[in-house]
Formats: structure tokens, C-alpha cells, sequence
């Protein structure tokens, strides 16, 4: 469950993100036509990508492969997305472990 919220927000911010950038370059509240269409589309777009990575997830964990295929690319990729865990990452650093270079 972890992957589908990073996923998530990974979509879910830039879209807010560019949607509070072009309202700040209005620079003004004014809550026109375009703004509410702009608005629209962003939650449209997340409402869409949600629906289709919860539908993904469920084929994987039900094995379904057909479910998860069709979902994968209704999102524009047949595989979910996969990030490394915690572990996979770099080993600590020790005191000792840092060169100089001369």
C-alpha cells in the first residue's frame, strides 16, 4: 500500500503544483470559467490515475495478470511502478570510510 501512495503524490503534486503556479501568475482570486476548468481537470486526472493504480494493485495481489495488465495500460505503462525499499539503499557511512583525495 505504501507504493500506491508514493505513486500517488507523485502524480498529485506536480498537477496541484502547476495549477497554484498559473493561479499565482494571474495574481489575482478572481474564480472565473478557467479557473474552475483547471481545477476540474486536476481532480478528473487524479480521480482517473487513482481508480486505475487501486484496480492495478488488486490484480497484482489477486494475481490477476490480465486486471493488472489492462489497468497498467489504461495508465500508459503495462507494469507497475517499482520503488526500492529502504534496505536496497547505500550502506551507512563509518567514521573512517571517507577518503581525501590529494
Amino acid at each position: 500500500m505504501p507504493a500506491l501512495f508514493i505513486s500517488t503524490m507523485r502524480t498529485a503534486v506536480p498537477l496541484v503544483a502547476g495549477w497554484l503556479l498559473s493561479l499565482a501568475v494571474q495574481a489575482g482570486l478572481d474564480i472565473d470559467s478557467t479557473t474552475v476548468t483547471g481545477a476540474v481537470t486536476v481532480a478528473l486526472a487524479l480521480a482517473y490515475y487513482l481508480a486505475f493504480r487501486v484496480l492495478e494493485l488488486a490484480g497484482t495481489r489477486l494475481r490477476g495478470t490480465a486486471l493488472q495488465n489492462l489497468a497498467g495500460v489504461l495508465l500508459g505503462w503495462a507494469r507497475p511502478p517499482a520503488y526500492p525499499s529502504v534496505n536496497d539503499g547505500l550502506p551507512p557511512l563509518t567514521g573512517n570510510s571517507y577518503t581525501s583525495v590529494s
